[in-house]
C-alpha cells in the first residue's frame, strides 16, 4: 500500500459543525463521521428510515416498514405498503424560493418553486390530453433546459415514465433506445444552438424513426411532421394537477448504461432512486436550503435527473448553462448565478485550465465541488481548488444503476486532490483481485442492500449481470479498479472490465467497435482506454488490423464515431497491428492491449 497521501484542504472546526452529516450523527448519537458510517451500514433500515424523515419525503400512505430482505439481498422490498409520487417531495420548499436559474453569459433567469410547479402541472396537464397513460413511457431527446426538466417533472407526475436520450447522440443510437424502451412518445427541440454553432435536434429524432413528438421552439423554424405538436400548444392549463401516486418501486425513469457487449442496459429508476440521489446531496455534496447546485449535465446521464432531486428535494436550487460550458461564457454564468455548489467532469477542469477559461470570474460564493464521471488528474484538482479560493472537491463515484455513488468524499473530512475518503452512507464494498481474495489493487464488489441499487433490467438478465460468478454470496459485481491508499482513501483506475467513460459518458467497447468496424479497410478492431501516465480522464485507444494493402486513417474511424455513435467520443490513438491478442476461446484480450500501450 502506497503511503498515506497529503491533503490539499482539510474542514475548519466551522464547517465541521455545520455540516449535514455533523448534525444528522448528532442526532443519533453518533460522535465520529467513521461511527455514522458504520451505523449506516450495520442497521441500513434504521439509517433510511431516518433519512426518509431527515429529507421530508412525501407519502398518501406511509410504508409498513423500511426494509424487508425476504427476498434476499438481490431483490430487497424497500418501503413495503407504501404509495407516493417522489414529485411531491421535489416541491416542500416555499414556493417562492428560487428554483431553477438558467441561461447564459449576461442573461440569468430565476424560475421559483411556485412557477416550475406550475409549469409541471401543464406539462402533466397535457400528458393527460395526449391520451397518455400513467406507466406509458415517454423519451425526452434535448439539451438540459428549463422545458426539460418541467417535462421530466411533469411526466412523472402524471404517472409516466421518463426514457432518458443524451442529444449529442446520433440517430441510430437515439433509435435503439426508443426500440428498447418502447417510447410513446418523445419530447425534444428543434435546434441546438452551441458555441455558435446550430446543430440539428428535431432533424436527429425524425430520422430515428420516433414515435410522436412534442417539439420546443427555439427559433429554428422547423416545419413538424403530422401528429407532432409544440410545446406551446402542447401545455395543458394552469391549474393544479392531482399527482398520480403509485408504490415505491414504480419506474418512473428509464437511463442507459453499456454493457460490455450489444446494446446498452436499460436501467429503470423505481421511485425510491431519487431518495438515494437526495441522500447523497444532502451528506456528501452538503446541500442545504437555499444553495444553487450547477452540474454541466444532460438527462440523457444519470447526473440530470439526480441533479434535479438531489437540489429539490434538498429545497435548494439548480443551475442549467444554455451553452457548451467549456470557455468563459459559463465562468461568467457560474458567478451570475450564485453557485454554490459546482459539479464538474475531470476532462471539463483540464479545459478550464488550458484555456484559462476562470480568468477574473469570482466564484467566491462556491462552497464546493463535486468531480464525477472519470479519473481525476491531481493536478488538475489542485488547479480548480486554488482558482476558487480554496475550495474542496468532492471526487463521487458510483452509476445508473446504483442512482448515485458508492465511494465518495465529504466536507468533513479532509480532501486528497483524486482521491476519495469513504464508501457513500448507506453501503460498503470490498476489493478482489483475480482470484477472488482481498486485495489493496483490485476489483470493486459492493454490499447490498442499499435503495438506490438496481434489481431489475430491461433488457438483461439482472443477476447474470451483477450477482452470477461473484466471489462470495451476496456480492454485487461493479466493474471498477480502485486502489486502496494508506490513511484509507481511494484512488480510482477506471474500468476492470470492457467499458470505458470517456468524458464522463459510459461506453463499452463493443459499441465504439462496432462502429469502427464498418469503416473501409478496416478487418479487425479493438477499442480500450488508457489511463494517462500522471492520472485523470481515460484516453480512447483502437486497436486495428488492417485488411490487406489497405491503410485507416484516425480522421476516417473518427468520423464514422462522430457520425454513427457519439461526436463526444475522441480517439486520442490508432495503432495498427497485424493480430489481435486473444484467449483460447477467441475472446480479445483488452487487458493485454491496455498493458502493451502503457509500455
Amino acid at each position: 500500500m502506497r503511503a498515506a497521501p497529503e491533503p490539499a484542504w482539510a474542514p475548519s472546526p466551522e464547517v465541521v459543525a455545520a455540516a449535514n452529516a455533523t448534525s444528522f450523527g448528532r442526532e443519533h448519537g453518533l460522535a465520529t463521521y467513521a461511527d455514522l458510517h458504520r451505523w449506516s451500514v450495520d442497521h441500513r433500515a434504521d439509517f433510511w428510515a431516518a433519512v426518509l424523515d431527515r429529507l421530508g419525503i412525501v407519502f398518501v400512505e406511509p410504508p409498513r416498514a423500511v426494509l424487508a430482505t425476504g427476498s434476499g439481498p438481490e431483490a430487497p422490498d424497500w418501503l413495503p405498503g407504501a404509495c407516493l409520487n417522489i414529485v411531491a417531495s421535489c416541491f416542500t420548499a416555499d414556493p417562492g424560493w428560487v428554483a431553477v436559474v438558467h441561461g447564459r453569459a449576461g442573461e440569468v433567469r430565476r424560475v421559483t418553486y411556485g412557477e416550475l410547479r406550475t409549469l409541471v402541472d401543464r406539462v402533466a396537464h397535457g400528458f393527460v390530453a395526449a391520451g397518455l397513460a400513467p406507466g406509458d413511457r415517454v423519451a425526452i431527446a434535448m439539451p438540459m433546459t428549463l422545458e426539460a426538466c418541467a417535462a421530466y417533472l411533469g411526466i412523472v407526475a402524471a404517472g409516466g415514465v421518463v426514457v432518458s436520450i443524451a442529444d449529442s447522440f446520433a440517430p441510430g443510437e437515439i433509435a435503439t433506445r426508443l426500440r428498447i424502451a418502447g417510447a410513446a412518445a418523445v419530447v425534444t427541440q428543434d435546434r441546438i444552438v452551441r458555441g455558435g454553432r446550430e446543430l440539428p435536434m428535431y432533424a436527429k429524432v425524425v430520422a430515428a424513426g420516433a414515435p410522436r413528438a412534442v417539439v420546443v421552439d427555439s427559433g429554428g423554424g422547423a416545419e413538424l411532421r403530422p401528429g407532432d405538436v409544440g410545446w406551446a400548444d402542447f401545455l395543458g392549463p394552469a391549474e393544479p394537477f392531482r399527482l398520480v401516486p403509485g408504490a415505491p418501486g414504480r419506474h418512473v425513469n428509464v437511463l442507459f448504461s453499456s454493457g460490455t457487449t450489444g446494446d446498452p442496459k436499460a436501467i429503470p429508476w423505481p421511485q425510491t432512486a431519487p431518495i438515494k440521489a437526495a441522500m447523497d446531496g444532502h451528506f456528501h455534496h452538503d446541500i442545504k436550503p437555499g444553495d444553487v447546485v450547477a452540474w454541466p449535465t444532460n438527462l440523457g446521464w444519470m447526473m440530470g435527473p439526480w441533479l434535479i432531486f438531489a437540489s429539490l428535494i434538498n429545497r435548494a436550487a439548480f443551475a442549467l448553462y444554455g451553452d457548451v460550458p467549456t470557455g468563459a461564457g459559463f465562468a461568467r454564468f457560474v458567478q451570475d448565478a450564485g453557485v454554490t455548489m459546482l459539479g464538474v467532469v475531470p476532462s471539463l477542469v483540464a479545459a478550464w485550465r488550458a484555456g484559462d477559461a476562470l480568468s477574473g470570474a469570482d466564484w467566491s460564493a462556491i462552497r464546493l465541488f463535486s468531480s464525477t464521471g472519470e479519473a481525476s488528474n491531481a493536478a488538475d484538482v489542485r488547479w480548480l481548488m486554488a482558482a476558487a479560493g480554496g475550495r474542496p472537491v468532492i471526487e463521487y463515484c458510483g452509476g445508473t444503476e446504483i442512482a448515485g455513488g458508492y465511494v465518495t468524499g465529504t466536507v468533513v473530512q479532509p480532501a486528497v486532490p483524486g482521491a476519495f475518503s469513504t464508501p457513500a452512507l448507506g453501503l460498503d464494498f470490498v476489493l478482489l483481485d483475480e482470484d477472488g481474495r482481498p486485495t489493496d489493487s483490485g476489483e470493486v464488489f459492493l454490499r447490498p442492500p442499499s435503495i438506490g441499487l438496481s434489481t431489475e433490467l430491461l433488457n438483461r438478465d439482472h443477476h447474470e449481470v451483477y450477482y452470477a460468478g461473484t466471489p462470495a454470496p451476496g456480492l454485487r459485481r461493479h466493474g471498477d479498479h480502485l486502489e486502496a491508499l494508506a490513511g484509507g482513501y481511494w484512488r480510482s483506475h477506471g474500468r476492470i472490465d470492457d467499458t470505458m467513460n470517456l468524458g464522463g459518458i459510459k461506453v463499452s467497447s463493443a459499441e465504439i467497435e462496432r462502429v469502427a468496424g464498418k469503416v473501409a479497410g478496416v478487418a479487425e478492431v479493438a477499442a480500450v482506454a488508457v489511463e494517462p501516465a500522471g492520472g485523470g480522464p481515460s484516453r480512447l485507444v483502437l486497436y486495428v488490423v488492417p485488411e490487406a494493402g489497405a491503410e485507416v486513417s484516425h480522421g476516417e474511424l473518427q468520423a464514422a464515431i462522430r457520425a454513427d455513435l457519439n461526436p463526444l467520443f475522441k480517439i486520442h490513438d490508432v495503432v495498427p497491428v497485424e493480430a489481435l491478442p486473444r484467449t483460447a476461446s477467441a475472446k480479445v484480450m483488452r487487458r493485454e492491449l491496455r498493458a502493451r500501450y502503457r509500455g
